[in-house]
C-alpha cells in the first residue's frame, strides 16, 4: 500500500470511531493523492468528517479544505433528499397496503457516526407483491407510465431479475424498486436457498425515525455480502461498501452474527466472507469478536488490491477504459482468473452469461445493443 492509501485508511478509522489517532502533517501533493483516492472510492464525505477534526497544523491546505467541504455539503444535501424520498415512497406504498423496506444506502447511512457524510448512490426499496404485483402497483400509483419489458442486456431503465428502475427525478434521486430482496448469487442452488431466507427475514423490517423501514441486521449482513460478492466478480467493489459492512457487523448482536455465520456456507458466501473479514481487519481494525467467519488472507489481499486499483464498483480499473468489445473481453479474462477465488460461483457466472447472451440476441438486433452485464 502507498503512503496515501495508508493515510486514507487511518482517516477512515478515525471517521468510523475506531481510533482517535490522527495522521501526521502531509504535503499538499500528498493530500491531493488522499483526496483523489477518497473520490475514487466514493468516501469523500466520510474522510472529510475526520479531516475537519484534525489539529489545524495537520489539515490540508485551505483551498483544498474549502473544496472538500463544498463536496461534503453536496453529499449532505443528497442524503437529505434521499431520506425524504425514501419516507415518501414508504408512505405511498404502505397506503396501498404493501410492506416496504429500504435496502443498503439510506439504511446503512443511519449507522455512521455522522450519517450525512455517507456518499449516497440510488435508493433501493423492496416492496411486497412479487414481480407482477409490484409492476401493477407502480402503474396504479403513476410511478411508471407503461408496463416495462424485461431487458436481458441489463441496462438501467428496464426491468431486470430483481428490480425495476423508476424514471430519474429532477432532484437527481434515482430509485430501484425491488420485488426480490436481492440480486442473489450465480449458483442457482445456493441462490434459491438464500432468496427463500431473505424473503422471510425482510418481513421483519421495522420503522426508524427517518420515516422508513429497515431490515434486520441479519438480513443486511447476508444480503449485502451477496451484493459485494456479485459486484466483486462482475464489475468491482469499493471501500464505501466495505465501510457499510464494517458498521453492520458492529450494529449486529453477537447472536445475529452467530446465526449469519452458520448460513454462509449454505448460501455460498463463505469464501467472500473470509476475504471481507481479513480486509476489514487490516484496513479498518475489525475486532475478531465481530467477525462472522475466519479471515482469509490470500483472498483478502487479492480483494484489497482490486478495491484500491478499481475504486467504487471498479469504475477506475484499467479494463473500464477500453472500448465495448475489448472491455467485455477483459472482463471475461478477469473472471476466468477468479476461478481460484470461488470455482463454483465463477463456473455458474460464466454459464449464466452464456445463457443470457443467447436469449438476448433478438433484443440486441432490435435495439442495437452490444454490451451484456455479468
Amino acid at each position: 500500500m502507498t503512503t496515501s492509501n495508508e493515510t486514507l485508511f487511518q482517516l477512515l478509522r478515525l471517521a468510523l470511531g475506531v481510533t482517535h489517532e490522527a495522521p501526521g502533517p502531509l504535503t499538499a501533493a500528498e493530500w491531493q493523492k488522499v483526496y483523489k483516492s477518497a473520490s475514487r472510492q466514493s468516501v469523500v464525505g466520510l474522510v472529510y468528517s475526520a479531516v475537519s477534526h484534525l489539529p489545524r497544523e495537520s489539515r490540508p491546505p485551505f483551498e483544498m479544505l474549502v473544496q472538500w467541504a463544498g463536496k461534503t455539503e453536496a453529499i449532505r444535501g443528497m442524503n437529505t433528499r434521499q431520506n425524504e424520498e425514501s419516507a415518501r415512497l414508504t408512505r405511498l406504498f404502505e397506503a396501498e397496503g404493501r410492506k416496504t423496506s429500504i435496502l443498503k444506502g439510506q439504511a446503512n447511512a443511519r449507522l455512521y457516526p455522522d450519517p450525512g457524510c455517507r456518499q449516497a448512490g440510488d435508493i433501493d426499496i423492496w416492496v411486497e407483491g412479487g414481480r407482477d404485483g409490484v409492476i401493477d402497483l407502480l402503474l396504479k400509483t403513476g410511478l411508471i407510465d407503461e408496463r416495462p419489458d424485461s431487458n436481458p442486456v441489463g441496462d438501467k431503465g428496464w426491468i431486470v431479475y430483481h428490480h425495476i428502475d423508476l424514471p430519474k427525478k429532477s432532484n437527481g434521486v434515482e430509485v430501484e424498486v425491488h420485488f426480490r430482496p436481492s440480486q442473489g448469487n450465480e449458483n442457482p442452488f445456493s441462490n434459491r436457498r438464500m432468496q427463500r431466507w431473505l424473503e422471510q427475514e425482510i418481513l421483519l423490517s421495522a420503522p426508524v425515525p427517518e420515516g422508513f423501514n429497515v431490515p434486520s441486521a441479519k438480513f443486511a449482513l447476508i444480503m449485502q455480502l451477496s451484493h459485494i460478492q456479485h459486484h466483486l466478480f462482475t464489475e468491482g467493489v469499493g471501500l464505501r461498501q466495505l465501510c457499510d459492512y464494517f458498521l453492520l457487523l458492529k450494529a449486529a448482536t453477537s447472536e445475529e452474527r452467530q446465526e449469519v455465520s452458520g448460513l454462509l456456507k449454505k448460501f455460498g458466501l463463505h469464501r467472500t466472507g473470509g476475504a471481507v473479514m481479513w480486509l476489514l481487519q487490516e484496513v479498518l481494525g475489525l475486532e475478531k469478536s465481530l467477525m462472522i467467519c475466519a479471515p482469509d488472507s490470500k483472498r483478502g489481499k487479492w480483494m484489497l488490491t482490486e478495491v484500491m486499483e478499481g475504486g467504487n464498483f471498479g469504475s477506475f480499473a484499467e479494463r473500464q477504459q477500453y472500448g465495448t468489445l475489448k472491455r467485455e473481453l477483459k472482463r471475461k479474462q478477469r473472471q476466468l482468473a477468479l476461478f481460484r477465488f470461488d470455482p463454483t460461483e465463477i463456473i455458474w457466472l460464466l454459464l449464466n452469461f452464456a445463457g443470457r447472451f443467447i436469449k438476448s440476441i433478438p433484443f440486441r438486433i432490435k435495439y442495437g445493443r452490444v454490451a451484456l452485464k455479468g
